[in-house]
């Protein structure tokens, strides 16, 4: 039901964005299919990894998190079928959902540990949602001309890393928590958020986008070298 509800705030959101700003169709169909790809692999993969009977306040905020971020899927559609359809307009509005996506990623933490509803599922689906948001960021940074093309490296990187734990196990083992890690990933939602201003342009941008991947790739460093000191394989 929580995924219908905001499903359905999502669609009705996204009809009305379309009709006001020159993103149209490919914008509404794709926000749609990228919220109900993700909802579709949330039913398929939470049994077993969510004991708890609610889905809880945390997983709807985070749920909230992934419409923004089907939001900013459609978006990207848009730039990548023609640039001049991501108007300042659309970059200004994209620019106060990731401040509002900021807020909620504050809290959903907060919220699971309150109502004693934190589960594998939740760690993991507000890391997916982060996942995704940066990387649909970084694309749309490179559409606005923020930067080159190298500013994807930011979103993919963490897609590498998984795929680089297929051929190397022992990068699939658990990371204790961080508080690096979590100040890096505030380092990159800033930096993303100053390139999707309209009132921010190169060469700014592209040295903010600079040291975002430069502290991105450091903290993936420093996690690779932990796991292949330690060589611990997953538990089966």
């Amino acid at each position: 039901m929580c995924l219908l509800g905001v499903g359905a705030a999502l669609a009705a959101a996204a009809a009305a964005l379309a009709g006001a700003s020159p993103v149209a169709v490919p914008f509404l169909v794709a926000t749609v299919l990228a919220y109900a790809g993700v909802s579709a692999v949330i039913v398929l993969t939470i049994e077993g990894r969510h004991p708890h009977p609610r889905f809880g306040a945390a997983n709807l905020t985070t749920l909230m998190r992934l419409g923004i971020a089907a939001i900013f899927a459609g978006v990207v559609v848009e730039g990548l079928l023609d640039r001049s359809r991501i108007s300042a307009g659309v970059a200004w509005t994209c620019a106060a959902l990731l401040l509002v996506a900021l807020v909620l990623d504050g809290v959903d933490g907060l919220l699971a540990r309150r109502q004693a509803l934190a589960s594998r599922f939740g760690a993991r689906f507000d890391m997916e949602v982060d996942a995704l948001t940066i990387l649909l960021l970084s694309i749309l940074a490179i559409l606005l001309g923020k930067a080159g093309g190298w500013v994807a490296l930011i979103g993919l990187m963490r897609y590498a890393f998984v795929a680089a734990a297929l051929i190397r196990p022992a990068l699939a083992a658990p990371l204790p928590p961080s508080l690096r890690r979590k100040a890096v990933c505030v380092v990159q939602y800033a930096a993303l958020l100053v390139m999707l201003l309209p009132i921010a342009h190169p060469p700014a941008t592209t040295a903010v986008a600079a040291v975002a991947l430069a502290a991105l790739a450091w903290s993936f460093a420093v996690d690779i070298g932990w796991l292949l000191r330690r060589g611990v394989r997953p538990a089966t």
